[in-house]
């Protein structure tokens, strides 16, 4: 008897099999502007599915390791990795995933927009990554810190240039030493200490916990200047060289060393994630670079980071979601249960068209953040970055979670094969679950939110949004435009009440559901400007979304009889 083997066709081009992401980028750029961009956005798509998927599946299987010695007992703290990886990092620069928004031809031909063709290459880029996705936020965020004018300009041209470079040959990525055990995201807690040296360095000493792409050749740290007091304000960025070759303190140290003072203790051993090197990392006097005044308080320094790392997070839920339901639809198509193709069962097509409104939904929440931040850079836009401040923690933690909702319906519409290692579908729901913890938990960012909104008023430009977009959907459905409208008017009563009592119990223990509800309600008015402007998936996403998360309907007759357009 011949042994059955499956099928597993592979999902379509990510850009020309995504519709929404073509008209997106056709709105946001205009005809002209999106037509700059295809070639770009081309070339990355063909590098993905090619060489980029098998990269990501090598440095998937060979995950990073630790060498602590070399063979004469030298301590040496190298970390290898896989071939694989080496081929993503050669990738993000020459498709210049972190320095597009940088360059000053990109600027040129899109001015803030630059963001949103970045955005459109991450959401092609990240999925199959082998989450190298990270350290390109990361590289992002350094970069957007180190452009700050307070930051002294010999740091800003010796290292912003590298992490900008699109030479893979030149261009670094950065990593984050922010928490330590003791306080995790309650970055007061901080022990790290910083103290000054005569040529105007620093030395920082402190043990950092979760140190993300700890094999980049910088990192960003939190440090406590001496004497700067308690508390997180006083806290100052500092950059860190990672290796001997930029360190002033190495003498003659190999290059690809350590620098002085900088001990990897472990690689840590997570959930998911596995091909990104993660670390424990000890600081014993270590050479460093204050991003900044360090008498100054800092910490809102370091936030410029932290926005724009907390946008990419948002991006890696919202391209790994689409790409999920690439793979889930395309083995709908070939596996056969019941005398069918899965395709065509009402209920499988219900489900995956569920899923179809929640990536839509994701999609044009990041991708809104990102058109903000843009924004907020060129232009200096305050309406921008008034939004930006409540739209950053919400893109973050709704996407967060509806990535793990979604990834773990991929896993299950593969049967057995999607908890099967080897097929490559558990890592869908693995790397999903750091989405809701990385730069903030779901309730940390919830809190962020009523800080917005109680100290900067940031709901008022929120609630401006919904009050138009529920007078732009009037005319593609009253319904629509009626809930829009209440739930406009409800938030607005939350909100005043927040800023009337910030401290109310009640407010702060139902903190989540107000940040979810805020984002779903910004989510519904972002998929109604798009339809307005004449999509028409847009506007069936709109329709069921608002059903689904607004009004808490179930939408499966629909989303099965509609697959094909919301797909």
């Amino acid at each position: 008897m011949t042994r059955y083997v499956q099928p597993v066709p592979a999902p379509a081009d990510p850009y020309a099999g995504d519709p929404l992401l073509r008209s997106w980028l056709e709105r946001q750029l205009g005809a002209a502007g999106h037509a700059a961009a295809k070639g770009r956005l081309g070339d990355l798509a063909a590098d993905v599915v090619g060489p980029l998927r098998a990269a990501h599946a090598d440095a998937e299987a060979h995950p990073p390791t630790l060498v602590r010695y070399d063979p004469w007992g030298a301590r040496v703290d190298r970390i290898d990795t896989s071939a694989g990886w080496q081929a993503q990092r050669v990738a993000a620069a020459r498709h210049a995933v972190v320095a597009l928004p940088y360059l000053e031809s990109a600027r040129g031909t899109w001015g803030a927009a630059a963001r949103v063709v970045q955005h459109a290459l991450l959401h092609l880029y990240g999925p199959e990554s082998a989450t190298f996705s990270c350290p390109v936020a990361m590289a992002d965020g350094a970069a957007a810190l180190l452009s700050l004018p307070e930051v002294d300009p010999g740091v800003r041209d010796a290292w912003l240039p590298r992490l900008i470079s699109t030479d893979p040959a030149t261009a670094i990525t950065s990593g984050q030493w922010m928490t330590e055990s003791t306080g995790g995201s309650d970055v007061a807690r901080s022990t790290t200490t910083g103290r000054p040296a005569a040529d105007g360095s620093w030395r920082l000493t402190g043990e950092k916990w979760f140190c993300s792409a700890a094999d980049a050749v910088m990192a960003v740290a939190l440090a406590r200047p001496e004497g700067a007091g308690r508390g997180s304000r006083v806290l100052a960025p500092f950059l860190v060289p990672r290796y001997a070759a930029d360190s002033p303190l190495a003498g003659g140290a190999a290059p690809d060393t350590p620098a002085p003072g900088v001990t990897v203790h472990r690689l840590k051993d997570k959930l998911g994630t596995r091909a990104l090197p993660t670390a424990e990392i000890g600081l014993r006097d270590a050479y460093a670079l204050p991003l900044g005044d360090p008498a100054r308080p800092g910490l809102v320094r370091a936030m410029t980071l932290v926005v724009v790392t907390r946008v990419h997070n948002a991006a890696a839920a919202a391209g790994g979601m689409r790409r999920g339901l690439a793979y889930a639809r395309a083995y709908a198509s070939a596996r056969h249960v019941a005398g069918g193709a899965l395709a065509t069962s009402p209920l499988h097509r219900a489900t995956l068209g569920t899923l179809a409104v929640d990536a839509a939904g994701a999609f044009v929440l990041a991708g809104h953040a990102f058109a903000l931040l843009g924004r907020v850079e060129v232009g200096a836009d305050p309406d921008a970055a008034a939004e930006l401040r409540i739209v950053a923690p919400l893109a973050k933690l709704a996407t967060g979670r509806l990535a793990v909702s979604s990834a773990s319906e991929y896993v299950e519409s593969f049967g057995g094969a999607g908890y099967v290692e080897d097929t490559g579908v558990p890592r869908l729901l693995r790397d999903a679950q750091v989405l809701p913890i990385w730069e903030g938990t779901t309730n940390v960012l919830a809190l962020d939110v009523l800080r917005a909104v109680s100290r900067e008023d940031a709901g008022e430009p929120l609630l401006r949004r919904l009050a138009v977009a529920a007078e732009l959907a009037r005319p593609l459905s009253p319904a629509l435009a009626d809930t829009l409208a209440a739930v406009t008017a409800e938030l607005r009563d939350t909100l005043a009440g927040i800023t009337a009592d910030p401290q109310s119990v009640a407010l702060l223990a139902g903190a989540r559901g107000l940040a979810l509800r805020l984002a779903h309600a910004l989510t519904a008015a972002l998929l109604v400007e798009h339809a307005a402007w004449g999509d028409e998936q847009a506007e069936l996403a709109a329709r069921l979304w608002t059903r689904r998360w607004l009004r808490h309907e179930d939408i499966a007759e629909d989303a099965h009889h509609h697959l094909d357009l919301l797909g």
